[in-house]
Order: C-alpha cells, then sequence, then structure tokens
C-alpha cells in the first residue's frame, strides 16, 4: 500500500486518531512532541558526539546518513528486513550492533513494524509526514515481555521520523529516546 493511501484509510477508519495533519497530532504524547521539536539540535548533538568512536563506525556512520532521501510514494515496505541498531551520543559516542530481523505488515490501515529478534524491540506504526519523511510512533521493549501500547509512558514510548534511502532501504531516527544515547537510528536493508 502507498503511503497516501496508507493515510487517508488510516484517518477514515481512526476518524482522528493518526497523522500529521492532525490525526498523528491526536496520538502523539505531549513528551513526544517535544522530542520531534528538538530533533534537529538533538541530532547534531548525538553526531558530534559520535565522531569520538571507533573510525570503522563513524565512517559506517557517515556513510548511512550521507545517502540521499527518496520518496516513500512509489513503495510498499511489507515484508522481512534485516535491521540493526546504532545508538549515537549518551553513555558511549558510538555503538552500531549488528543485524537482527524485523517485519513490517500492513493491516489495511497502514505500515506497522515489529522488530522479532534481539533482546530490544519496538513495535509501531508510522504516519504520513509529507514525501520523503513518517513519523514512527511505537513501544521500546525487551524480547520476553508484551510491547504496550504506544501512550503508555515515557519508559516505552517512542517516536521518530522515518527516512527511506533507496530501493532497499531506509531507517527510523529516535531523537533522545529514554535509555542510554542522544539518538537512535534502525537501519533496514533487504
Amino acid at each position: 500500500m502507498h503511503l497516501r493511501a496508507f493515510v487517508f484509510t488510516t484517518a477514515i477508519l481512526l476518524a482522528g486518531n493518526a497523522l500529521a495533519d492532525g490525526v498523528v497530532q491526536k496520538l502523539i504524547t505531549p513528551a513526544d512532541k517535544a522530542r520531534l521539536a528538538k530533533y534537529d539540535a538533538t541530532r547534531k548533538s548525538a553526531l558530534a558526539e559520535a565522531k569520538a568512536g571507533r573510525s570503522s563506525e563513524v565512517k559506517e556512520l557517515d556513510t548511512l546518513l550521507s545517502r540521499p532521501l527518496v520518496p516513500f510514494s512509489d513503495k510498499d515496505l511489507t515484508g522481512n528486513w534485516q535491521c540493526r541498531t546504532i545508538k549515537a551520543g549518551g553513555l558511549g559516542p558510538l555503538v552500531i550492533y549488528g543485524w537482527f530481523k524485523c517485519r513490517v505488515t500492513d493491516d489495511g490501515s497502514g505500515w506497522a513494524l515489529e522488530k522479532t529478534t534481539g533482546s530490544q524491540r519496538t513495535k509501531g506504526r508510522f504516519y504520513d509526514d509529507g514525501e520523503k519523511r513518517a513519523i514512527y510512533l511505537g513501544s521500546g521493549f525487551v524480547a520476553g515481555e508484551k510491547a504496550q501500547r504506544y501512550g503508555t509512558g515515557p519508559k516505552t514510548d517512542q517516536v521518530g521520523y522515518a527516512f527511506r534511502t533507496g530501493p532497499n532501504a531506509w531507517r527510523v531516527e529516535f531523537p533522545a529516546p529514554y535509555y542510554e544515547s542522544k539518538l537512535d537510528i534502525i537501519e533496514f536493508k533487504r
């Protein structure tokens, strides 16, 4: 399903529950609204700290972030993905984890993401925020625990911006996550 069709369907199905043009503004918590408002400054600070990381990891991060952004509108993200988490700033300058498994589904109301392996997981939904960016609202949880509903509280609520960078590559950037870092990035590839 294309992102624009997802937006329209979600608006109708949720009757005011979730889009950048109004619905997502009704769902997003005040704390997450504030995190997105400070996204640019948080990202800049985290990436500056990341430069003190291992040179090989800094190079990987630079390569990832230098990829040009492309529209979501001509791509269906559903299916299985390899995904890895990158933590920039905060407790350490930069950590790039290994690859795990993620899945994107579409239940008719839009794209939903679930990280299915690894100890730190996420589960949530995407909402249109223009041609080259989407908003992710989700819940972080530990393997073996049940994911909480978004809006449960700051320890589990996650917010980020998703960017597509190629036919089989995209990422979600989470500013000021509750634990460990200043910026988490989940990178996806087929």
